[in-house]
C-alpha cells in the first residue's frame, strides 16, 4: 500500500525574507558603495619609489676580474643588514627625517575635514598628530623587505606626489648610509683602540729613555763615552810607552854614567812624572784602587751609559714594532670598513600604485559579505529554535 505524499505548500515572501534582503543591502551593498564613492571622490593617487641595497664590506683581494671582480671586491654583511632593516622600521630615522625633510607636511597635503570636497581625511596623515603617531603613520608608507636567502634589501616609500615619494626614499637611503658609516668608524675605532694604547705606551717609553740619556749627558759632560773611553785607553797606551822607554834610559844612564847625579836625578824625575800621570789616569778610568780613585770613576760612567743605550735602544724596536701593529690595524679596519651598496636607485615614479580600488572593494566586499552570511545564518538559527 502506497501511502500519499504530504502537500507542500508553494513558497512565498515573507517579512524574514525581506529583512535579510534589507540587511545584505545595508550590510554589503551600502559599504561597497561608500567604498567605492570614497576611493573615487576623496581618495588621493599615492605613489611609490622604490630602491634596493646592501650592507657589504670591504675585501682587499686580489686582481678584479672584468665580469665577475665585483662578487670578489665585498661580501654582504648579514648582521649589518639586519641593523639596517631594524633602523628604518624604528621611530629614529622617523624623528631624523621628520626634522629633515618635514615628513608631516608631506604627508598631510591632501588632509581636510570631511565635509571639505577633494580632501582625503582617512588615507592622508593629520598634521595634528604627535611624534608617535607619525611613527605609526611612517609604518603604512614605507615598507623595508628582506629578500629570502639573501642579504639584500627592497625599499618601498609612498607619496601623495611623485617628487615626494622620490625625497623620501632617497632621504631613507641617506640616512641609511649614514647610520653604516656611523657603525664603520665605531667599529674602526674599536679595532684600533688597543694598537693606538700600545703605540702611545711605547712613545711615553721611548721619551723617558731619550730624557734619562740626555741627563746623563749633562750631569757627565760626556757625549759618547766608548769614544772616550778609546781616547783614554790610547793615552795610558802611550804613557805606558813612554814609561818603559823612560825606565831603559834610566837604567842604561846608572850603568854608563852612575857618577852622573843630576842627570839620574831627572831621568828618576822623568819616570815618576809619568808613573803618577798613569795613576791618575787609572784612577778617572776607575781601574786604579788606590786611595786617590774618584768617587764616580769613568768604568761606571761606562756601566752607566751602556744601560741607558739599551734601554733606548729598547724602546725604539718597541716603538718600531707598536708603529707596524697600529698600520696593521689600520689596514686591517680599511679592508673590513663596511658600506652602503646601492644597486636600485629611487626614481621619481609616473603613475599612482595606491590605492588598488580594485583590491580595496574586494576586501571590503568580501569582509562584507562574510559579516552578513554569518549574521544571516546566526539569526536563521535563532528563528528555527523557536
Amino acid at each position: 500500500m502506497i501511502l500519499p505524499l504530504p502537500r507542500v505548500r508553494p513558497a512565498r515572501l515573507r517579512r524574514r525574507h525581506a529583512a535579510l534582503l534589507v540587511s545584505a543591502l545595508f550590510l554589503v551593498l551600502l559599504p561597497l558603495a561608500l567604498t567605492a564613492w570614497y576611493l573615487e571622490a576623496r581618495a588621493a593617487p599615492r605613489y611609490i619609489a622604490t630602491a634596493g641595497f646592501s650592507v657589504r664590506a670591504e675585501e682587499g683581494s686580489g686582481a678584479l676580474d672584468l665580469l665577475g671582480g665585483m662578487a670578489d671586491l665585498a661580501t654582504p654583511a648579514s648582521a649589518d643588514t639586519d641593523i639596517l632593516q631594524d633602523f628604518i622600521e624604528s621611530p629614529e630615522i622617523t624623528r631624523r627625517l621628520a626634522t629633515r625633510l618635514d615628513l608631516a607636511a608631506l604627508w598631510s597635503r591632501p588632509h581636510g575635514a570631511w565635509t571639505d570636497s577633494g580632501a582625503d581625511p582617512l588615507f592622508a596623515y593629520d598634521p595634528t598628530g604627535q611624534a608617535e603617531d607619525l611613527a605609526r603613520y611612517w609604518h603604512s608608507r614605507v615598507r623595508v623587505t628582506r629578500r629570502a636567502g639573501t642579504a639584500l634589501l627592497s625599499l618601498e616609500v609612498e607619496g601623495f606626489t611623485p617628487e615626494d615619494a622620490r625625497q623620501i626614499a632617497e632621504g631613507v637611503i641617506a640616512e641609511a648610509r649614514a647610520l653604516i658609516d656611523r657603525l664603520s668608524a665605531q667599529a674602526r675605532a674599536d679595532a684600533m683602540a688597543q694598537a693606538q694604547e700600545e703605540l702611545t705606551h711605547a712613545r711615553d717609553r721611548l721619551g723617558t729613555a731619550r730624557a734619562a740619556l740626555t741627563r746623563f749627558r749633562h750631569e757627565t759632560r760626556i757625549v759618547d763615552p766608548q769614544s772616550a773611553l778609546q781616547i783614554r785607553a790610547g793615552v795610558m797606551s802611550s804613557l805606558q810607552e813612554r814609561l818603559a822607554q823612560a825606565v831603559i834610559d834610566l837604567d842604561l844612564l846608572r850603568q854608563s854614567a852612575p857618577d852622573a847625579r843630576f842627570r839620574i836625578e831627572a831621568a828618576e824625575h822623568r819616570v815618576a812624572v809619568i808613573e803618577a800621570r798613569i795613576a791618575s789616569e787609572e784612577a778617572r778610568l776607575g781601574t786604579g784602587g788606590g786611595p786617590d780613585a774618584a768617587p764616580a770613576a769613568f768604568a761606571d760612567h761606562v756601566g752607566r751609559y751602556e744601560r741607558l743605550a739599551t734601554d733606548l735602544r729598547f724602546a725604539e724596536e718597541s716603538y718600531m714594532l707598536a708603529r707596524a701593529a697600529l698600520d696593521r690595524a689600520r689596514t686591517e679596519a680599511d679592508r673590513q670598513s663596511r658600506y652602503l651598496a646601492l644597486h636600485v636607485a629611487p626614481a621619481r615614479p609616473e603613475t599612482a600604485a595606491a590605492p588598488q580600488k580594485a583590491r580595496a572593494l574586494a576586501l571590503v566586499g568580501g569582509f562584507a559579505t562574510l559579516l552578513w552570511i554569518m549574521g544571516a545564518l546566526a539569526d536563521w538559527a535563532i528563528r528555527d529554535r523557536r
